[in-house]
């Protein structure tokens, strides 16, 4: 497949650190811009009502995109310079426009999610439809369905059992999953942007692991995306860290997810993508009762800004005892008994009303320590990520040994 790996992966490298220069410069450069298109926000757990850029994910996209435009022929070098190619690889191209094509995609309708403010229901939607690209590359490159069972199963389902037009379902989950999980947890200075930098740290580590296996080819090309995507990522958590100067925006999460998921699918590690993802999957089972409206959920669950204190407390969600379908009232019950929740009770106008925190992993983490500064909460929640990488890798070289013959 890729012939000449360490020439590729050294200029795809060096453009990395270029992308890297270019967001650090560029998104001071095109604040103004921003900011007389009428693309600001107002941060609300600061004092300071200053005007910061939103949507500044669209740059560091602009970015990637333009780098890995340019690298497109630096793979095919062999095959277009010099005659040490039999036939052009024409699946490693269609792999690499495909993916290319898809993360363009959803940084479009990222942007178009920011600068229309669209429902939940439309962000599902979305990353639904920039999949299918990805979907038609996998079938037609691959169009493998087949899966190893797990040894418990196996006396159930066989050694391998074939999933069809599920894997494909699956597959497709899995975008959507990869684009919203990091969509919502956010609304902390730097936490967008710094979850995903230490995923992409983890994908490239598992990636250059990964190097003298079976299954090179499939790491080099996750490497080919994972590196200039770090180097553009640091530049926008550069602007982004606290006191942030420059807002992600959804574009940044749409375009963050889909990139993950384009390397897992077309990288054939899915699964072991999914485990850099633990942070994620626990924050979207906490919040899963207010995703579903179960439990009353508010547009925004940002924690809370305590101007006399200065530190962020929990935020809360109110609503009336009647509004509760008995199924949120018995999720609410157990939650509470568990301490997964702070519920209050209390009367106004209106008459009685209950207010519960809202499930997030930030206001959860908030309910553990008390009220923190917004840059110590970050840092805690990076550090979350990061062990939660390394419960990853254990999991993959250790773990697994119990589900598969390895």
């Amino acid at each position: 497949m890729w012939k000449l790996p360490l020439i590729p992966l050294l200029i795809n490298f060096l453009g990395s650190l270029v992308g890297f220069v270019a967001t650090l410069t560029l998104i001071p450069a095109f604040k103004d811009h921003f900011i007389a298109a009428k693309l600001f926000g107002l941060d609300l757990n600061k004092t300071s009502k200053q005007p910061v850029p939103e949507s500044q994910g669209v740059i560091s996209g602009a970015v990637f995109l333009i780098i890995l435009f340019c690298f497109i022929p630096v793979p095919f070098l062999s095959c277009l310079v010099e005659e040490q190619c039999k036939a052009f690889p024409h699946h490693e191209f269609v792999a690499l426009i495909g993916a290319l094509l898809a993360i363009c995609c959803m940084i479009f309708l990222g942007f178009a999610d920011d600068v229309l403010n669209l429902r939940w229901r439309h962000k599902l939607l979305l990353p639904t439809m920039a999949s299918l690209p990805l979907l038609m590359v996998y079938f037609t490159n691959f169009g493998n369905t087949t899966i190893v069972v797990p040894k418990p199963f196996r006396m159930f389902l066989g050694m391998h059992l074939d999933l069809g037009i599920l894997y494909y379902v699956y597959m497709g989950m899995l975008a959507v999953f990869c684009t919203n999980a990091i969509n919502i947890l956010a609304g902390i200075n730097g936490l967008e942007a710094g979850q995903s930098l230490v995923i992409a740290a983890s994908i490239v580590t598992f990636n250059m692991v990964e190097l003298s296996g079976d299954y090179r080819d499939d790491h080099i090309f996750s490497l080919y995306f994972m590196m200039p995507f770090f180097f553009t990522t640091l530049g926008l958590l550069y602007h982004n860290w606290y006191p942030s100067r420059a807002f992600v925006g959804d574009t940044f999460c749409y375009f963050a997810g889909m990139t993950f998921a384009v390397v897992g699918i077309l990288g054939h590690f899915s699964k072991t993508m999914l485990l850099f993802f633990i942070p994620q999957v626990l924050n979207f089972l906490y919040s899963l009762p207010q995703l579903l409206h179960i439990v009353p959920c508010p547009r925004h669950r940002l924690p809370r800004f305590n101007p006399d204190t200065g530190k962020l407390e929990m935020s809360y969600s109110r609503f009336k005892p009647k509004s509760l379908s008995p199924l949120g009232k018995h999720i609410l019950k157990v939650s509470e008994k568990l301490r997964l929740v702070d519920i209050r009770q209390g009367v106004d106008k209106d008459g009685e009303y209950l207010e519960c925190n809202n499930m997030t992993l930030i206001n959860f983490v908030i309910k553990l320590i008390g009220p923190t500064a917004e840059r110590n909460l970050t840092v805690l929640l990076l550090l979350m990520q990061v062990v939660g990488s390394v419960v990853a890798f254990s999991v993959r070289y250790q773990l697994v040994r119990l589900f598969y013959d390895v």
